[in-house]
């Protein structure tokens, strides 16, 4: 009976947020720490990038098979099999840099067991998203799929949001506690989904009936995919950047590692906000926030690059977030929509394929623009940004793709 006071802890999406949650959690504190502390071991920026960008490559190429293993194996397997993946890959990624710091372990094997930490993450954990949002495109009306996609990723961004601050906090106690602790948290996740979800979804059974296929290649999945590549490489490079350039170019300021952790709090809460503002409280439609997003991600890149102040390159990335609220779920939504029921799992994975594209060219791309200057790298990024803006623009199923979320529950 007590049990039955806490109804939603049998509701499968709870868990799904709870595990989006738990995944920020670890991937914001890896992003904030592992950069620097890998540099102080000895590794160059190029090998750090090459850390993320290996497992992109992985991600990107299995995230679309995950999609469509979700369509015929069923939403709950998939996607506890991709927490645990991650779970285990957040211990392995940073259980080498500690043993390494300790004098324990060789420095020559540190690059490659990162490497072997982060790839797990890419193989495997890249099956819990498009699981996740399949899922949700199953169970939401059309009317609603912009907010309930929003919902979902903020559940993502708040873990980004709280990752650093718990992370932080618990670093006190032991470098490596953060990191056991939230992968615990994806453990809780993984068997909080397998007893919450339905063995079978209304997808796995309409995809016995109709068996239709999409490709990448198809005219309804294509300009989505593509523009969430340029939005990949800004985003990552922006990612990857942000302890190098608070370092380089704010080096006076006291306590560098919070002033640098206080970057993602800033960008992280700012996008929730917006995702709340644009596709809840004030819904906009898909088309508009596509646009208004893109445009605001681009001038703050320009802010960015001519930032003198920290509080200047704090404005800008909370004007990237706020950018960021509202693309990346319209660009998801709009996807989804324009798709039919059985291919909900391929397209959430196509979509997931590109997503680490970023990663993947960060190390080849954005960090030798870098190394020319920090600023040249913000002025790249605000030019991909532009042109992304232009072809959303130009083409008519981005520009004229107006579905919104404004509905009430």
């Amino acid at each position: 009976m007590r049990l039955l006071a806490y109804p939603k802890l049998y509701n499968p999406t709870t868990w799904l947020k709870f595990g989006l949650f738990s995944v920020g959690l670890g991937q914001s504190f890896a992003f904030v720490l592992v950069p620097p502390l890998a540099r102080d071991l000895g590794l160059s920026v190029i090998e750090t990038s090459t850390i993320f960008s290996i497992s992109a490559v992985a991600w990107a190429l299995t995230s679309a098979s995950w999609g469509r293993a979700s369509d015929k194996f069923g939403r709950r397997n998939i996607a506890v099999i991709g927490l645990i993946g991650y779970s285990v890959s957040i211990i392995a990624l940073i259980t080498p840099l500690f043993l390494v710091e300790q004098n324990i372990l060789d420095l020559v094997y540190l690059l490659p067991l990162l490497i072997l930490g982060r790839l797990i993450n890419g193989l495997i954990g890249s099956a819990t998203r498009p699981a996740a949002f399949a899922y949700m495109a199953d169970v939401t009306d059309r009317s609603k799929r912009t907010k309930k996609f929003a919902r979902l990723e903020s559940s993502f961004l708040i873990g980004t949001i709280m990752g650093p601050m718990i992370g932080g906090f618990l670093f006190l106690y032991s470098k490596s506690l953060p990191f056991y602790c939230f992968a615990f948290c994806g453990f809780i996740a993984a068997i909080g989904i397998l007893v919450s979800f339905p063995k079978s979804t209304n997808a796995k059974e309409s995809a016995t009936k109709f068996n239709s296929k999409i490709s990448y290649k198809d005219k309804s999945v294509w300009p989505f995919l593509l523009i969430a590549a340029l939005s990949s490489l800004c985003q990552a490079s922006l990612l990857q950047s942000i302890g190098f350039f608070v370092t380089d170019i704010f080096y006076d300021q006291k306590d560098l590692p919070l002033v640098i952790s206080l970057t993602f709090v800033v960008l992280s809460i700012s996008t929730v906000v917006s995702q709340y503002i644009f596709t809840d409280l004030k819904p906009i439609t898909n088309n508009k926030l596509l646009m208004y997003g893109t445009f605001l991600i681009g001038i703050s890149y320009i802010m960015a690059a001519l930032s003198t102040s920290i509080a200047m390159f704090y404005l800008a990335m909370t004007i990237n977030g706020l950018g960021g609220g509202m693309f990346r779920p319209a660009n998801a939504s709009s996807l989804s929509l324009a798709q039919t029921p059985d291919n909900q799992g391929k397209a959430a994975g196509y979509l997931g394929s590109v997503i680490p594209i970023g990663h993947v060219l960060t190390p080849i791309v954005a960090m030798p623009i870098y190394q020319l200057g920090p600023q040249y790298l913000y002025f790249f990024s605000a030019s991909l940004c532009f042109i992304s803006l232009l072809f959303i623009i130009g083409h008519p199923l981005l520009r004229d793709h107006e579905q919104t979320s404004a509905i009430t529950d």
